[in-house]
């Protein structure tokens, strides 16, 4: 989860971000909580009589908690993680009657203890991502391999340390990895980010394996039919009111794309992870509990994870990508202006690079012919299929 969490704080453009911040932060709190609220009503209300795990209102709400991760980011997983631990302290007889609070006020000292831990998390990934934007230019490490261990140590250690002091661990790495990519000077970032990018996949893939492997196909037909239930009721009604909900100040936002917000399922991982934890810690009924976790994953990752690029064409949100540029292994810096590649074709075959008059402020820095790499000059003739690595941006002539 550390992994999956750094790769998705390093990719993380604050400048896209920073337009949609505020609503992306309400749907990571609020949403969370709404989404938990309204799954867990309708567990203990329709499924706790047919499954003992969950007989009990914390059992329901544990559920749904474990279940709330519902977003294509991470920034999800530290609410429903956080939740996910208190719930499993509550049920499991640990006292959350905090700064003298009594008994009855339970309710009100969950919360204080979520704030408490979304804040203290938060400031542990500003001041771990600070000491690594300090840090890099004082090592002038030029190795990427490095580079990348030095940045998952500085994750595991903001995850480690956030825990230690009582906040959350999976909020504290993921703000030191977004304020690593976007604020630190990180050598060889490219390299670095393909690196992490692999190791994300592999993760994810591992995460699967295990929901796989503890999986026991005789203990899913007694929870098949609930676990559909609780996975249609928060696909079609408990995701969609807490977005819409949660987004209702934001009027001028357009109710197709917070539509498609809703309709964005289930990664696996985190729902995985804190089902696991659940079982860890011996939580009462948590093998039905991991069992309605497998089903309902399943269910959204067949459902909505197939559908996703159908649905963005059905509510017209969807665009064209923009197709990755082959740099040849080039680590430029951004600064330098924007990159393209371009294939030559038969019509341009045999003309140089000083026929092709490109625009002021265009210049090919690299051609691939086959496995070679050759440096260009304007008398080279080009060949059909020469890769050219194009740079635009501003010179000064």
């Amino acid at each position: 989860m550390t992994v999956i969490l750094l790769q998705g704080g390093l990719e993380t453009e604050m400048h896209e971000t920073k337009p949609v911040l505020r609503q992306g932060a309400l749907l990571s709190t609020v949403g969370i909580l709404l989404t938990i609220l309204f799954t867990g009503t309708f567990i203990y209300l329709v499924a706790a009589k047919a499954i003992s795990g969950v007989s009990t209102l914390a059992g329901a709400m544990l559920v749904a908690a474990v279940l709330s991760s519902t977003d294509s980011s991470g920034s999800n997983d530290p609410m429903a993680y956080a939740s996910t631990i208190i719930l499993v302290k509550l049920i499991n007889g640990v006292d959350l009657t905090i700064f003298n609070l009594p008994e009855w006020a339970t309710g009100f000292a969950v919360v204080l203890i979520l704030v408490y831990q979304l804040a203290i998390g938060f400031l542990v990934g500003i001041l771990v991502g600070r000491f690594a934007k300090w840090l890099f230019p004082k090592l002038n490490l030029t190795s990427s391999p490095l580079i990348s261990i030095l940045v998952l140590s500085l994750a595991f250690f903001a995850n480690g340390f956030g825990s230690l002091v009582g906040g959350n661990g999976l909020l504290a790495l993921y703000v030191a990895a977004i304020t690593i990519g976007n604020s630190a000077t990180l050598p060889q970032k490219r390299e670095v980010l393909k690196f992490f990018d692999g190791m994300s996949w592999l993760s994810q893939l591992i995460m699967v394996l295990l929901l796989g492997v503890l999986a026991r196909p005789s203990h899913i037909p007694p929870v098949l039919v609930p676990a559909l239930l609780i996975g249609l009721f928060l696909i079609f009604v408990a995701r969609p009111a807490a977005v819409f909900l949660t987004l209702l100040p934001y009027r001028k936002l357009p109710a197709r794309a917070k539509l498609f917000v809703s309709w964005v399922g289930i990664k696996g991982a985190g729902p995985i992870l804190f089902a696991l934890y659940t079982v860890v810690h011996e939580v009462g009924g948590s093998t039905e509990i991991f069992n309605i976790v497998l089903v309902i994953t399943l269910l959204s990752l067949l459902l909505q994870g197939m559908s996703l690029p159908t649905v963005a064409k059905w509510l017209n949100l969807s665009i064209d990508e923009d197709p990755e540029v082959e740099t040849f292994g080039l680590d430029l810096p951004e600064e330098m202006g924007m990159m393209r590649d371009h294939v030559v074709g038969e019509e341009a075959a045999g003309q140089t690079l000083r026929d092709l008059h490109l625009p002021h402020g265009i210049r090919v820095i690299m051609v691939k012919r086959g496995d070679r790499f050759l440096v260009p000059h304007g008398s080279m003739k080009l060949e059909a299929m020469d890769h050219l690595l194009i740079m635009m941006g501003e010179t000064d002539d």
